[in-house]
């Protein structure tokens, strides 16, 4: 069987490169396990032509597809697992599509098919009209559903102010009077939830959407919330876990709450604790052996839990500071020493960068998991923040590639063309449905839409740290985010997404605007 290969270690095997890998055994395609779909609002007709295929031409012999995306892994083991076989058969399944072999869809020199927009935007508009019966499975998501296709449909450079006064009315009918937003009508509220209904009045935008948000209840709500240990509850009585902490950080900030803790939080002390009190070390204990990031203290590393981690130490403090890229670096900055070194960065980066696989591109959630598109996002996500830590804050009149004293490319940790191919290859729907997906076996969701263009936005921009406005916590950072150049650039300029910004993930312009319109708003 073939061992599933990390990227960063393929490109350094030189020797089996070219080879033939006819010795390999294809699994048997009628292995393929296809995953129950669910009753979606679209339409689920057979594959048709790509949008302006003219610009692109039909599969042809020669096509520049590099051998380590289009071949079987180099490495083989005897011993078969059902772990192995999955493996086989997902990569037996994405084959086809990484080389270009599939009917009725055009690709360019580089055997890459064009990005559907159109047809992935009428894919999330549907999402925002009724949804049928079968939906009703998700009916404690809804901030979710709203949240994944309005931000998509932002990443594709769609205006979706004309959802504000609909989503206004949702948000109202959700919003509990205790602070936070449920799942649903009458649910009770949720952090997962309130930070996807926050998020959704974001990308929307203007001071209606803003002054749905209820802050003051919200402010003690997140207090009760708030535990000894330094972390969050998803709610009341609920588990604690490193979502609660990035999606706490991410409300409290966007809307200008205020770090005082109420005095009755059970994490309330005579020391006057606040809000952000013991976070950080809460995401430190987080990092498992591996070296990635687990739920909670002594778990299994998973890659969104890598990104909740970045994303709360970055609104922290900046990257270069919560989380050095070594400790030598950490020891220099001895009067930032309280707050700074979170993480072990080698090792997370370690632990990162073996998630991205080969032939696939596309990157895993977990140690011997298959590849998931959603994962282009959650883990693919992970690595701005991590340039930001290795680089530091930068001026653009000059290269800021390399590290300083350092023959790496930081920009390039992860193979970006491996995972653009996985995406616009294997994660996109080109049937008349749209949208993206798991892997060619699955169907196309919103969840997978959003987070798909997401990581794709990632992978085709860079991300650099301009400044920071203090050496403590809470300073706030700003990052420009421009385009990547790749050489070769696999695929063409107008499907380039929009950016979006590293850590809250909304359009940069919509996070400006929610922070200036609360920060001129202090207080209650």
């Amino acid at each position: 069987m073939p061992i599933k290969t990390s990227l960063a270690r393929a490109r350094q095997r030189t020797t089996n490169k070219g080879k033939a890998m006819a010795s390999v055994p294809n699994p048997n395609p009628a292995e393929r396990q296809v995953q129950d779909t669910q009753d979606d609002p679209v339409d689920q007709d057979v594959a048709s032509t790509m949008a302006n295929a003219e610009a692109y031409r039909p599969q042809e012999p020669q096509m520049m597809i590099p051998d380590i995306f289009k071949s079987w892994p180099p490495i083989q083991d005897t011993l078969e697992t059902q772990t192995s076989r999955l493996q086989n058969i997902t990569i037996n399944e994405c084959l086809p599509f990484l080389c270009a072999e599939q009917n009725n869809v055009s690709y360019n020199q580089h055997g890459v098919p064009r990005l559907d927009r159109g047809r992935h935007i009428k894919f999330l508009h549907r999402h925002l009209k009724k949804l049928p019966a079968k939906y009703v499975a998700l009916d404690a998501s809804r901030p979710w559903i709203l949240y994944w296709s309005l931000n998509g449909l932002s990443i594709l450079g769609e205006d979706v102010s004309r959802y504000r006064d609909d989503l206004i009315e949702t948000a109202r009918s959700m919003q509990n009077p205790t602070g936070g937003f449920g799942g649903a009508i009458g649910h009770e509220s949720h952090l997962a939830c309130t930070y996807g209904m926050v998020l959704a009045l974001s990308v929307v935008g203007g001071e209606a959407a803003y002054e749905v948000i209820d802050r003051r209840a919200l402010w003690r709500w997140l207090s009760a919330l708030k535990q000894p240990d330094g972390g969050f509850q998803m709610a009341v009585g609920g588990e604690v876990d490193i979502r609660g902490a990035y999606c706490a950080a991410v409300l409290i900030t966007l809307l200008n709450l205020p770090l005082d803790l109420s005095p009755d939080s059970p994490a309330w002390t005579d020391d006057r604790p606040n809000l952000f009190t013991g976070l950080a070390d809460y995401v430190r204990r987080c990092q498992s052996f591996e070296g990635g990031i687990s739920a909670q203290p002594g778990g299994e590393a998973h890659g969104a839990y890598a990104f909740c981690a970045l994303g709360c130490l970055a609104i922290l403090g900046a990257p270069h500071r919560t989380f050095p890229r070594s400790v030598l670096e950490a020891l220099a900055l001895r009067r930032l020493i309280n707050y700074c070194r979170y993480l072990d960065v080698p090792r997370l980066i370690s632990w990162l960068s073996s998630r991205q696989y080969a032939p696939e591109g596309g990157l895993s959630g977990r140690t011997n998991k298959l590849v998931d598109g959603c994962y282009s996002h959650w883990v693919g996500c992970c690595w701005p923040l991590i340039e930001a830590s290795l680089a530091g804050p930068s001026k653009l009149m000059f290269d800021v590639n390399k590290a300083k004293n350092s023959d790496i490319d930081i920009h390039n940790l992860y193979s970006r063309e491996g995972l653009i191919r996985y995406i616009l290859c294997c994660a996109q729907d080109q049937s008349k449905r749209g949208g993206m997906r798991d892997k060619p076996s699955k169907m196309s969701d919103a969840y997978h839409t959003c987070y798909v263009l997401s990581g794709l936005s990632s992978a085709q921009h860079v991300t650099r740290l301009l400044s920071s406005d203090g050496e403590g916590l809470m300073t706030h950072s700003e990052y420009d985010v421009s385009p990547h150049r790749g050489s070769p650039q696999i695929y063409a300029e107008e499907d380039r997404v929009n950016a979006t910004d590293p850590v809250y993930f909304i359009p940069e312009g919509k996070r400006k605007e929610i922070m200036s319109y609360f920060l001129s708003k202090p207080g209650f």
